[in-house]
């Protein structure tokens, strides 16, 4: 058996791993990596247009399919590009391997050409990141990286300057069987106990379920028809808790809606599943008289957002399958059916606002835009949403089924992640729909990337909300009392752009033609984009927020920020009302 070098190691190794393709830009350190990729068979490498958009798409490859996903960048400014992306899927509890191929390692420490320090720059987005500057240690170190960010879920950095990755491998290395999937945590006996007797004493219990109820759906059902439990929710837990969810009461936070904020403020109990929402101005505090339960899988999120009475150390699944069977059924419903007649009564007051002729409304109203793209997206879509405002029309109108995915940049907060998101999104299942919903200046910072759909011939479809401005910038600005000030774009027909690019393009300026121009876009079997001109001023700003409520993406003492339509909550809702019972 011939020798391998470094490179040829590294890349069996994340073979071996389960990651089947590499993201990145090739160049000058990155190159035995890469022709070790091209003798490969069982690993492809793709090539982007920039290695943010790299570190994107490996961060929702590694969101939809649990697995390990890799990027890559040559040295200095070639791997600093990756950071961005990085810093999401980190938080984002992404398992992502990235590659930071380095200068030369002799040059080192001496300001040689393009040289940064890669092991360092790396630390706060990562649980690992280390330098390989000796091929013996190799293959542990990678071994170490990729268990990293498997079992801790998030990302681990490996720097490797070029010639060591050219020098011969260990002749006796150790390779051991790597650990490629996570296994659940139950909590100890006594927080079980303590939580049992906490539910037991409480007459009101609420549950605000985050990304951490993700395949927990059942076991959250059942617990909360055993309390009667409203169950409210964050953006990132909404794809895995509100569908198929007679207890739902909306979400809280800066884009909620319906009752979710006055049932966990009304409650005796309140249980925070799953969850790291950021927002503790949207939570009880110390003095509601509100008791508060957390149970997270990662404990460094118990209790960093509000005071606990209970931290609890596990997986969601598990702590409720021990939790369900030993709470006392309660079968007083009064508090529940209070709060789902709330919900329903606070979604017939918004529902308005897009319902109004929108038919015939020019600009077209994005809320419009959205609605209909719910409804002619196929059932089990993956939907990639850019930051700012497509965020606040995806929460209100994208409808989430257990099939559906929704993917963004929801805890970093980073502009233009939709497109690249989406690439990922598309390597893993080239047959399934992905719809990117970019924003104009979302899809103009990394747009070079849509040329990466072109030249793989990526399905993937992207529907433009065109506003022509920065919208949610906007109104941040507009809520602390400023002129908007450097938030417009150039009217720009992206439209015919995608069409230079060699894509199918449609512009779309009255709603009359819109149905149909999605459907036509969805059709077409490569890559298109459905440039939708929309109405900049489709915002309705609540009366009592104050220029000091309001800083960067969070209200510090709102319920409730934009008064916009629902979509098809408001069905959700009326059908579950209709179960309440009647006197």
């Amino acid at each position: 058996m011939a020798k391998q070098n470094v490179a040829e190691q590294f890349v069996d190794i994340l073979v071996r791993a389960g990651v089947r393709r590499l993201y990145g830009v090739v160049g000058d350190s990155l190159n035995p990596v890469v022709d070790a990729i091209r003798r490969n068979a069982a690993i492809d490498w793709i090539q982007v247009r920039h290695e943010e958009a790299a570190a994107f798409a490996a961060g929702a490859e590694a969101q939809l399919t649990g697995k390990l996903a890799a990027c890559a960048g040559s040295c200095g400014p070639g791997n600093l590009h990756l950071i961005n992306g990085l810093y999401d899927a980190h938080r984002s509890m992404a398992p992502v391997l990235a590659l930071a191929s380095h200068i030369p390692s002799s040059e080192i420490g001496l300001s040689y050409f393009q040289e940064t320090h890669p092991d360092q720059l790396f630390r706060e987005c990562s649980h690992y990141s280390e330098l390989i500057s000796n091929p013996q240690q190799m293959p542990r170190l990678l071994q170490t990286a990729v268990q990293r960010a498997i079992g801790r879920g998030g990302v681990s950095v490996v720097a490797l300057p070029g010639d060591v990755a050219s020098q011969q491998a260990p002749d006796k290395s150790i390779e051991h069987a790597l650990v490629t999937a996570r296994p659940t945590v139950r909590p100890g006996d006594a927080e079980i106990d303590a939580l049992v007797r906490m539910v037991d004493e409480a007459d009101k219990v609420t549950l605000f379920c985050g990304s951490g109820t993700a395949g927990a759906h059942p076991e959250v059902m059942q617990f909360a028809e055993r309390v009667k439990s409203p169950v409210g929710h964050a953006l990132r837990g909404k794809e895995w808790i509100q569908y198929d969810n007679p207890f739902d009461v909306g979400m809280s936070g800066l884009l909620g809606y319906g009752a979710a904020y006055e049932a966990t403020h009304a409650c005796d109990l309140l249980i925070l599943l799953g969850t790291d929402f950021p927002y503790n101005a949207f939570l009880p505090d110390t003095e509601s008289g509100v008791r508060i339960a957390q149970v997270d899988v990662r404990p460094e999120h118990l209790g960093r957002r509000s005071k606990l009475d209970l931290a609890v150390w596990g997986d969601v699944r598990e702590t409720l399958r021990c939790l369900t069977p030993r709470v006392r059924a309660k079968t007083d419903r009064r508090f529940l059916d209070k709060m789902l007649k709330k919900h329903a009564d606070a979604l017939e007051g918004v529902v308005k606002a897009y319902t109004r002729k929108v038919e015939k409304h020019v600009p077209i109203h994005p809320e419009y835009v959205a609605s209909v793209l719910d409804e002619v997206a196929d059932g089990d879509a993956v939907f990639t949403v850019d930051t700012g405002m497509c965020n606040v029309w995806a929460a209100r109108y994208i409808t989430p089924n257990g099939r559906r995915r929704i993917i963004g940049s929801f805890s970093h907060g980073s502009m233009a992640n939709a497109l690249p998101q989406a690439i990922g999104a598309q390597f893993t299942d080239r047959k399934r729909q992905v719809v990117s919903m970019s924003g104009d200046g979302g899809f103009a910072m990394l747009m070079g990337d849509f040329l990466t759909l072109v030249q793989y011939d990526l399905p993937v479809k992207v529907v433009l909300f065109n506003n022509s401005s920065l919208g949610m910038v906007e109104l941040e600005m507009l809520v602390s009392g400023l002129p908007s000030y450097g938030t417009g774009n150039q009217n720009t027909d992206f439209a015919a752009i995608a069409r230079a690019a060699g894509a199918y393009g449609v512009r779309v300026e009255k709603p009359k033609h819109l149905a149909g121009a999605l459907k036509d876009a969805f059709k077409h079997r490569g890559p298109a984009l459905v440039d939708v001109v929309t109405d900049p001023n489709a915002l309705s700003i609540p009366p009592k927020i104050k220029a000091e409520m309001v800083t960067g993406f969070a209200l510090s003492a709102s319920k409730m920020v934009l008064d916009g339509g629902v979509g098809r909550m408001l069905q959700m809702a009326r059908s579950n009302l209709r179960n309440v019972p009647r006197p």
